[in-house]
């Protein structure tokens, strides 16, 4: 299963993604795919970057569109090289990053009579959220509200705004609310051990 993954396919993968970006600074070119038929399936993934506790990147895709390989390969160098808020990753930068990967799962629409009762259909700490309205969409992933210790509605105020929403909209508007949980793998350190990361431990 997708969505069963060992500690030791988590350091498959977050091995490879360091991999994909190292090599293409030294070489300017992608190198060819370290991942076997293992992670051929369909999943959505996200690799982000931290750098000093920071964060330096974060790419991703929402969706199981693509094979778990292609996308975390796409991601990898996306994160490193392409997120609009950041420079791009330096090689000389790259003894003081540290990668993460989340393997989500299929997103999946919340349904409420009322729209008060979306913090009630949301957990902090399993779920990650993407909001859509018209051409709008926003995603932040399941160790974001952890991380900087948000309840639910405020895990909600922040997504809208990730989408270009006041953070508010959610109160007022219908608009399309979907969760999706996230299986974590990251390095303590740069290059460092891998392992998989537990978002109950930070609550």
């Amino acid at each position: 299963m997708m969505y069963d993954l060992s500690i030791k396919d988590g350091e498959i993968l977050t091995k490879a993604a360091r991999n994909i970006v190292t090599e293409f600074l030294k070489n300017n070119k992608k190198p060819q795919s370290e991942l076997d038929s293992r992670f051929s399936a369909q999943a959505g993934v996200f690799v982000t970057l931290n750098k000093n506790n920071d964060l330096r990147g974060c790419i991703g895709y929402p969706l199981p569109s693509q094979s778990l390989s292609k996308g975390l390969e796409d991601a990898a160098l996306a994160a490193a090289l392409d997120d609009p808020r950041f420079d791009s990753v330096t090689l000389d930068e790259l003894d003081s990053i540290t990668f993460e990967i989340t393997v989500l799962t299929p997103p999946q629409r919340i349904s409420v009579n009322d729209i008060m009762e979306y913090p009630s259909k949301i957990k902090i700490g399993r779920d990650g959220l993407i909001v859509k309205h018209s051409l709008h969409s926003g995603l932040l992933l399941p160790q974001v509200p952890v991380e900087y210790g948000w309840n639910e509605e405020e895990f909600l105020e922040h997504t809208c705004e990730k989408a270009g929403l006041a953070k508010n909209f959610w109160r007022y508007n219908e608009m399309e609310i979907s969760k999706f949980q996230g299986i974590i793998f990251k390095e303590e350190e740069p290059n460092g051990r891998i392992i998989k990361a537990s978002l109950c431990d930070r609550l």
